[in-house]
């Protein structure tokens, strides 16, 4: 398929409409995990930097970089393109981490090699009919105060620190610049799941931001996630033009390992009235406006005890009924990993399947990977510990609070962070032929498919085409 530079999508009253003027819903996947790797999704403890670290001190700098850019190549290509336009399909957010186009030890100077693998990305969905979504999932200093923005600690610097955002603003004004007349750019997500605790940095920088970007490309979409991780957009004064407020909608209720749905979990009750209502809560302000309303991310974490994940997967309908009736466009996360939420996942019976199943037991026997997590597997630790700290009663620390905080201090940080070089010595002595293996076991072809989750996104596209009835 092919576009000519004019045939951007756009926004006309509270739709979206494609270059031809014609109504359309974006439907897709995530491409968590792939230039914004996640502990979770690729099976290792506490950072992507950390762990790329860990793996070079292990197996040599140069089999390091030769395993990491397999992996990558092997994690989206071509055949994955095609598999999801066969599944419905007609837009992926591309997460993507500012470390793939400079160096902290080289900043401003750009990395070419992350441009063209998110070149080759944006190409080959494009020639599946599909728009892309270029999602700036990790920025210097760190956005919010978790794993998936590559923090190492649990504080966001950037938002104290001038130079990470000056940074940010040359990226953008790069990347709006080189695909300023692509039209299977759908537009450009600027900041994942901002979480600015003072609330006064993250709205200036958002306009300098935006100026910056409108100086050099006026036309394509703009996704503006509101702070506190898409939740809060008290932040803006008035809407921008050519610009969809962006929230994400995860249902407590699809998080946790145990408990009913629709029923009790955590000791409250969730049905589809409860989703709903929350989602109405988190698109107040998009909806007030009259504008289109997009979902960045969203989806239950899967358990494999089919009871459950069937539960599950009545959540997940819940919830795309709820976009149908409110003209929702959605990005699902996440299309690849190694089993929790994956359109796609790894083959536990893969050489990386196997090799990494020893490293997952013990993650999740310590509770170390925030998502998916299991705390009270690690309770008689983190409860003499919480309560001290709930002792301090005044002590109520953004975003989540005092269990969160300790959530993520003792286990993600403390026990997750000296647990990566038992992730390194995976590859250890390995030779160039092994360490392909490993990587090949995330190419389209060797992974297995979560068919119900396909079904549903494949009754999704039938019901757009179809005229929405």
């Amino acid at each position: 398929m092919s576009l000519a530079s004019g045939d951007l999508i756009s926004i006309r009253g509270n739709q979206l409409v494609s270059g031809s003027g014609e109504p359309l819903r974006l439907r897709g996947f995530c491409l968590g995990g792939w230039m914004c790797m996640e502990n979770f999704i690729t099976g290792f403890p506490a950072t992507e930097s950390l762990m790329r670290q860990a793996v070079g001190r292990a197996a040599g700098t140069d089999r390091a970089e030769f395993f990491f850019e397999r992996l990558l190549d092997q994690f989206f290509g071509p055949a994955d393109a095609q598999f999801l336009a066969d599944s419905g399909v007609n837009a992926i957010r591309i997460p993507i981490s500012y470390r793939h186009f400079e160096d902290d030890m080289n900043p401003r100077v750009l990395r070419a090699d992350g441009l063209a693998r998110l070149d080759k990305a944006v190409a080959a969905s494009a020639e599946c009919g599909i728009y892309s979504i270029i999602d700036l999932h990790a920025v210097p200093g760190w956005q919010n105060q978790h794993w998936h923005s590559d923090n190492e600690t649990h504080r966001p610097l950037f938002w104290r620190f001038k130079d990470f955002q000056d940074r940010v603003i040359w990226l953008w004004e790069l990347l709006a610049d080189h695909y300023k007349d692509n039209p299977w750019v759908a537009g450009y997500n600027l900041l994942n799941e901002p979480a600015d605790e003072t609330r006064a940095a993250v709205g200036p920088f958002y306009q300098r931001l935006h100026d910056a970007i409108r100086a050099v490309d006026r036309r394509h979409l703009l996704f503006v996630d509101g702070n506190t991780y898409a939740t809060e957009f008290d932040i803006f004064s008035q809407p921008w033009d050519q610009t969809i407020y962006t929230c994400h909608d995860y249902a407590q209720a699809g998080l946790e390992r145990e408990g009913e749905y629709p029923g009790v979990t955590l000791g409250r009750h969730y049905d589809k009235a409860i989703v709903e209502a929350k989602f109405l809560q988190r698109s107040e302000y998009a909806r007030s406006l009259g504008l289109p309303l997009y979902v960045g991310e969203f989806g239950p974490i899967y358990t494999g005890n089919a009871a459950r994940d069937e539960q599950l997967y009545r959540l997940l309908d819940d919830q795309l009924a709820i976009y149908r009736d409110y003209e929702v466009s959605w990005s699902a996360w996440t299309y690849k990993d190694i089993g929790l939420q994956g359109l796609v996942f790894v083959d536990p019976a893969s050489p990386y399947g196997q090799a990494v199943a020893p490293i997952t037991e013990r993650k999740n026997s310590l509770a170390v990977d925030h998502w998916g997590a299991d705390f009270d597997r690690i309770a008689d630790i983190l409860k003499p510990l919480l309560d001290v700290v709930l002792g301090f009663e005044d002590f109520d620390p953004y975003p989540w609070g005092a269990e969160d905080w300790v959530h993520t201090v003792v286990p993600h940080l403390l026990f997750a962070q000296p647990m990566v070089g038992l992730y390194a010595q995976i590859f250890e002595g390995l030779g160039e032929a092994e360490l392909a293996a490993l990587a090949d076991s995330f190419a389209l072809a060797n992974c297995a498919v979560r068919q119900p989750l396909r079904d549903r996104v494949l009754a999704e596209a039938a019901f757009d085409q179809a005229g929405g009835t």
